[in-house]
């Protein structure tokens, strides 16, 4: 007769069985997730296509260098052109002004203030990254818009040589895209901020302590070791804040004066882009109008998709700096 194994081993074994099956459940659900997810962005695209086939057959402009938007016109004719240029040049404004700003922040609450401040700062950062656009929106027409004559005068008078900067409508309310480009940096800085602010705290702590054996000022420290490690992460979070500047609708249609004009003059009032073009004429659009709308959400989710991408490839490069090995 054999005798029966223990009761620790039985129950070892029982406890491998549960490991192994819930290991497996976990990752059919993940498998999952991940289908669904590039299924329900297939079907996007998809029907996106199908609607912007239906309005691009019937216009009679060019799509992608036309300035009117006029589908529901005889004949239809609409392009992007307008669109495109204003999403572009709001976005990189509100980048060029919220990325070097986030990352001082950042580098301000974790590695500078002390406990008592940083805290408090951090919650502070957190919260304006949860609040309505709408409530921008607003501030930007009731606040910023006025306030912003002393501003553009000044860059009329001293850069308006660059002539991006040549301001050719005087009198007017600063309602343009150099405005629209402030408003969208004051509101994706909070999203940029918290996110670089956790890489940073993610450094690991002996980079910094040899960093600091070797001599190196703190300044020394932050350049050598912080952000190296947190240069990936600095990428994804300014990545997610463009995503949110690229999309941004309804504090764009509060504060932008729209027209069907491009200029390179960023202080003259005009221009738009696609969220707040859809946002403005979906409801009063015909079966046409609407179609063409959707026609301008596939560029825009495509131009969504290169700059992801785009971000992906440049941190794949840069794997040595991801703290993967640290």
């Amino acid at each position: 007769m054999t005798s029966a194994p223990p009761a620790d081993v039985r129950g070892g074994t029982r406890r491998r069985r549960d490991s192994r099956r819930g290991d497996s459940v976990f990752f059919n659900l993940s498998r999952g997730s991940g289908i669904l997810l590039l299924v329900i962005m297939a079907a996007i695209a998809g029907f996106l296509a199908y609607r912007s086939a239906l309005a691009l057959s019937k216009n009679q402009g060019n799509f992608f260098t036309t300035f009117e938007w006029a589908p529901d016109g005889t004949p239809s004719v609409f392009g992007i052109a307008v669109l495109t240029f204003g999403t572009l040049v709001s976005a990189c404004i509100a980048m060029l002004i919220a990325v070097p700003i986030s990352v001082g922040i950042a580098l301000f609450i974790s590695h500078y203030a002390p406990r008592r401040i940083a805290q408090p700062f951090a919650y502070l950062v957190d919260l304006l990254a949860a609040v309505p656009s709408i409530v921008y929106g607003l501030w930007g027409v009731l606040f910023l818009v006025p306030h912003m004559d002393g501003l553009t005068s000044w860059l009329n008078e001293y850069l308006g040589w660059t002539y991006l900067f040549g301001q050719t409508s005087s009198g007017v309310p600063p309602r343009n895209l150099f405005t629209v480009g402030i408003l969208l940096a004051i509101m994706v800085l909070p999203i940029i901020t918290a996110v670089t602010r956790e890489v940073f705290r993610q450094v690991p702590r002996m980079h910094e302590e040899a960093a600091l054996a070797l001599g190196a000022t703190r300044w020394e420290m932050i350049r050598t070791a912080v952000l190296p490690f947190g240069r990936p992460g600095i990428i994804s979070a300014s990545m997610l804040g463009l995503g949110r500047a690229l999309g941004e609708t309804i504090a764009v249609a509060t504060v932008l004066s729209t027209n069907s004009k491009l200029s390179l003059h960023l202080l003259d009032p005009g221009g738009g882009t696609f969220a707040q073009n859809i946002a403005l004429k979906f409801n009063e659009a015909q079966p046409l109008g609407r179609d063409a709308l959707m026609a301008s959400g596939l560029v825009l989710f495509v131009i969504t998709l290169l700059v992801n991408g785009a971000a992906r490839m440049i941190i794949a490069r840069r794997k040595e700096y991801s703290g993967a090995a640290a």
